[in-house]
């Protein structure tokens, strides 16, 4: 077998269907967040202005959460030297953990070197050890969740999404004396929505099962602490296991679960992908704690992101144009072709020096390919209304998302 022709006739299908994905080479620039110097394939740079950054608050550019970085790589060095079993947890893992706790309100709390990880390994350690377990998961769950679900070798059953009398009905059908975990998201970042998380945790004391909420999304952003969605709407209590990560409203990376104490040291001493990966560096460490911290107190950045959220989601309505108008802060604009949505991206970039990456199957079913906005709390003003302008344009004079009329 030719492996070689193989794998690139794979490569040459995805490129047919437009589905292929390339890489923006990007520079932030310290301290002019959401600004970026792009480097595009011809060799080019120049500056560009971010529209799909994760980094909601602009976390990443703040000068208390870069000098704890800056501190704890003068004190400590640059890596943590093993996993956190074998010399890896450092008195920054401990004081993060401990912040976070304090943050949802649990007993304890862990850190792994994602979010990504921090599902997989929690979601397939807990339910592994739970004999005979059922797990019932929304369909629109992230791709780390379906994989820890997948590891743990369990029975799994999927929940339309946000569908509350379906998971009844789904829990109903399991014999009561079965271990459960429900497992779903608080923010659903392709599509905006935000779930019933009132009704599911009651669903779930109805049923013996214990919850499992990822709230990657929400952490930083929700609630009066930047504890979540949950914190906002006075839920935490009724939730087992809260999942977050820094990669997004606390602008650095990792993961982190927070529940009671047993849950937590199950995972720690039972989830692979924690016991076997080297542990985060001191200065991510110590920069998410003052991310966490800072976040507590100010509300600074909360309010103008949802100024911005709002404005946007103004002017794509006053233009017509066809969003997905979730509770949430993102804003998912349909465009409906992975061609054409590649196509709008370039002219964003190349014409606009808007930088605004597609998103295409498998990540959204086919037909519903999007470009996802995300108006942070660096964007001023005059940034939100030039994207719309030009998005409009495109829209109302080009033409260009033909696909999304039908």
């Amino acid at each position: 077998m030719d492996y070689t022709s193989f794998f690139q006739e794979r490569i040459n299908e995805l490129k047919r269907e437009g589905r292929y994905r390339t890489f923006a080479t990007l520079e932030r620039i310290a301290g002019k967040f959401p600004k970026a110097r792009y480097y595009d394939p011809a060799g080019t740079v120049k500056e560009v202005t971010i529209w799909c950054s994760n980094d909601y608050l602009g976390m990443g550019q703040n000068k208390i959460v870069l000098q704890a970085m800056e501190n704890a790589s003068r004190r400590s060095g640059a890596g943590a030297g093993g996993t956190r079993n074998i010399s890896g947890t450092t008195i920054y893992h401990v004081e993060l953990e401990e912040s976070l706790a304090g943050l949802h309100n649990k007993e304890a709390a862990l850190v792994f070197s994602s979010g990504y990880v921090a599902n997989e390994g929690s979601l397939s350690a807990l339910a592994g050890l739970l004999p005979d377990c059922v797990i019932f998961s929304d369909e629109m769950n992230h791709a780390s969740m379906i994989h820890g679900m997948k590891s743990s070798r369990r029975e799994k059953k999927i929940f339309r999404h946000n569908d509350i009398a379906h998971l009844e009905e789904l829990l109903k059908s399991v014999a009561p004396e079965r271990p459960k975990i429900v497992a779903f998201e608080s923010v659903y970042s392709m599509e905006g929505d935000i779930a019933p998380i009132a009704e599911i945790a009651a669903l779930a004391r109805r049923y013996n099962a214990l919850t499992y909420l990822d709230e990657v999304h929400g952490v930083g952003l929700y609630g009066p602490r930047g504890g979540g969605v949950a914190e906002e709407r006075g839920l935490m209590d009724q939730i087992d296991v809260i999942e977050g990560t820094f990669g997004k409203a606390f602008g650095l990376m990792g993961g982190y679960i927070a529940g009671n104490a047993a849950i937590v040291d199950a995972v720690r001493s039972f989830a692979s992908s924690f016991i076997f990966t080297t542990s985060l560096p001191p200065a991510v460490l110590a920069g998410a704690r003052a991310s966490v911290e800072y976040l507590k107190v100010s509300d600074i950045e909360r309010q103008r992101q949802r100024r911005n959220v709002r404005r946007l989601k103004e002017r794509l309505d006053r233009a017509s144009m066809p969003y997905l108008k979730g509770e949430s802060h993102i804003v998912p604009l349909i465009v409906g072709d992975s061609v054409c949505c590649k196509q709008v991206a370039d002219i964003l970039i190349n014409e606009h020096d808007i930088y605004v990456q597609p998103i295409n199957y498998p990540t959204v079913p086919k037909g519903t390919e999007r470009l996802r906005l995300t108006a942070t709390a660096a964007h001023s003003l005059e940034d939100v209304d030039r994207l719309a302008d030009v998005l409009e344009k495109l829209w109302i004079e080009n033409h260009v998302f033909r696909y999304a009329v039908a």
